[in-house]
């Protein structure tokens, strides 16, 4: 663990322990004081492993959400001295503090892959656009809890398989879309 003096990364004990080691995660204070736990820096976060360790869907679904957020957290910081922003520019923004809201993790809570899948697959398809941020939460518990109790077998099948064939696919923008039709 390696203290930065004002977040200076490129420090030379940082630079140093940078170069020998297979990956690093930067913490921020700002993040953590804003309630985004884990308050990891997806920015300059790196890790040479990678992608290979994690599994495929996961792979699959999370793959530009890193890149998401990092160009997010640029763009908010703009935006507080910014106008006039754009629709573009908005809807941005407001995916970013959605997929923010989203990866905010309860301790001692750890989600099943499918169900970290269903929640990757339902932002990444655009159920959750129309959302207020606010109900991103409540959206996400009610579709675990709709999941489990009228999905189970494809949850199960996800489950064993780490990974999104077309039926699974179908059947859970299937299930999304009944669920997001009850949701109020």
């Amino acid at each position: 663990i390696i203290e930065t003096q004002a977040g200076d990364v490129s420090a030379f004990v940082p630079t140093n322990v940078i170069s020998i080691t297979d990956g690093q995660i930067f913490l921020e204070t700002n993040l953590f004081n804003a309630g985004i736990r884990p308050a990891i820096n997806a920015g300059i976060s790196v890790s040479r492993v990678g992608s290979a360790a994690q599994t495929k869907i996961i792979k699959g679904l999370s793959g530009g959400i890193r890149t998401d957020l990092a160009q997010y957290r640029e763009l908010a910081a703009f935006a507080q001295f910014a106008s006039d922003l754009d629709e573009a520019t908005r809807k941005q923004l407001d995916r970013g503090a959605r997929v923010t809201e989203l990866l905010k993790q309860a301790q001692y809570s750890p989600l099943p892959v499918s169900l970290m899948g269903a929640t990757l697959f339902a932002v990444n398809k655009g159920f959750m656009d129309d959302l207020d941020v606010k109900k991103v939460l409540a959206f996400e518990h009610g579709l675990h809890q709709f999941l489990k109790t009228s999905h189970a077998a494809l949850l199960d099948k996800i489950e064993k398989a780490k990974a999104l064939d077309k039926d699974a696919e179908a059947e859970l923008t299937a299930a999304i879309t009944t669920f997001k039709k009850s949701f109020a």
